[in-house]
């Protein structure tokens, strides 16, 4: 069974003035297996973030079906809602307008446990655990703050960013606290909403680089949207290319990249560059 499904995914809105509502997710339907990488790719305005809103349920369908491991979430109470998306976090593609510029990084990354009140529980054994987050993990008091470490520890941070506030930061540290953040709750879905569009080229490598370690590791499944077909390229199992809301064709990654069938995945093939090597 695959990890999410959706069929027939509409979404309209309202146009000012009158007039019939704008359709920005036009019949669109997909499947993901567990621990593989969706990329859903198209210019801005075609409707991909949109469509990862649809499966997170921030936003609710005009009609369609989203179903999270056979669970049908369109038919969920707000309750059983909040216990399901414990399952599923998400990436936003700004890592300076995503942190809260008054909170330390402590806060930040351990406000899921304080929101969703999960049950402190041990962590994932993971090699070569600092002494510091042994000492941590052996201590009631202290499980909270060994679920932080831990989290920014599996993205490349370590306990001294604790105490620091976000503009202490560069964008590349910034994104890896979002990560963190999104981590701590070990969600086995994760959507990545463009997360290097506002990084330069090699800090962008490496959180690419960054994200396909943690999905080996941690046996993540991503939902990757973004306007680039090289990088859906290399971060992608299957693709589906969007256009105005419609799909326009899916397939693997080869598929789409190598033979597509459409002549707007030739056009954006064309008009993105090749990764740099330091990603490939």
């Amino acid at each position: 069974m695959p990890l999410v499904e959706a069929d027939n995914l509409v979404k309209s809105y309202p146009v000012r003035g009158g007039g019939p509502p704008k359709r920005v997710v036009d019949d669109v339907s997909f499947r993901i297996e567990r621990g593989q990488t969706l990329g859903i790719v198209g210019e801005s305005g075609s409707g991909k973030s949109t469509v990862a809103r649809l499966l997170l349920r921030l936003i609710e369908p005009d009609s369609g079906a989203i179903r999270l491991d056979g669970q049908d979430l369109l038919t969920l109470s707000s309750r059983e809602l909040r216990h399901v998306r414990q399952r599923m976090q998400i990436v936003f593609q700004d890592p300076y307008a995503a942190l809260n510029p008054r909170m330390r990084v402590e806060e930040i990354v351990g406000e899921p446990l304080v929101i969703y009140r999960k049950e402190l529980q041990r962590v994932p054994q993971v090699s070569n655990l600092s002494p510091e987050i042994v000492r941590a993990r052996n201590s009631s008091a202290m499980a909270q703050q060994a679920r932080i470490l831990e989290a920014l520890r599996t993205v490349g941070l370590d306990a001294s960013a604790l105490p620091r506030y976000p503009h202490e930061f560069s964008g590349g540290q910034r994104q890896r606290i979002n990560l963190a953040r999104a981590l701590i709750l070990h969600p086995e879905l994760v959507v990545l909403d463009e997360p290097t569009s506002a990084l330069d080229v090699s800090v962008s490598a490496q959180i690419m680089r960054l994200l396909r370690d943690l999905q080996r590791e941690l046996h993540l499944t991503y939902i990757f949207i973004t306007h680039s077909m090289p990088l859906v390229r290399y971060m992608a199992d299957n693709i589906l290319v969007l256009r105005q809301g419609r799909m326009v064709e899916q397939g693997g990654w080869q598929q789409i990249c190598e033979h597509p069938h459409s002549e707007y995945t030739r056009v954006l093939l064309a008009a993105t560059p090749e990764l740099p090597s330091v990603v490939s």
